[in-house]
């Protein structure tokens, strides 16, 4: 699927796409890469230490596959930079802790340089716990289709 976004992206046939890596919640098992149990049920981990080395080596597999198409995008020279300098790259989870089901200090990355509106290559941290859709809507503003509002935003993100 990552190699039909960045043909998508190549050939400017879109310049928004959405990928689900996994419905998580379908208890999906990874033997491929030796986790013989759900992904789901491993993250209720309840603090077992081989139950969290294999939701380790699921969330590793997923980086993978991530770091692929990172590097796909980068390889791919556009203008003065890359496919990746000019894209802005949102992956992260709807979820901070399966064991707990705790949904606050979301895990987020954002890569590419937004055709250089994004500062990458730092760690921020945002005390304040904005909503996440205050970084959807700072990167619609990026994009040259700003927005006042989107879903429960309050306000843009101004130090990405």
């Amino acid at each position: 699927m990552f190699d039909l976004m960045v043909l998508a992206y190549q050939s400017d046939t879109t310049r928004i796409a959405t990928f689900g890596m996994a419905f998580d919640g379908s208890n999906r098992s990874f033997r491929e890469i030796g986790v013989r149990e759900g992904h789901h049920h491993l993250s209720h981990h309840k603090n077992k230490r081989d139950w969290i080395d294999k939701l380790k080596k699921v969330d590793h597999f997923y980086m993978e596959q991530f770091a692929y198409f990172l590097e796909k995008m980068r390889s791919i020279r556009e203008g003065n930079g890359s496919l990746l300098d000019n894209a802005m790259i949102d992956y992260g989870s709807v979820i901070s802790d399966g064991n707990r089901h705790d949904h606050d200090d979301l895990p987020v990355l954002l890569a590419g340089k937004g055709g250089g509106s994004l500062t990458p290559g730092r760690h921020v941290k945002f005390n304040d716990d904005p909503p996440m859709m205050n970084l959807y809507l700072s990167m619609l503003e990026r994009m040259g289709a700003p927005a006042e509002r989107l879903g429960d935003s309050t306000g843009k993100l101004s130090n990405i």
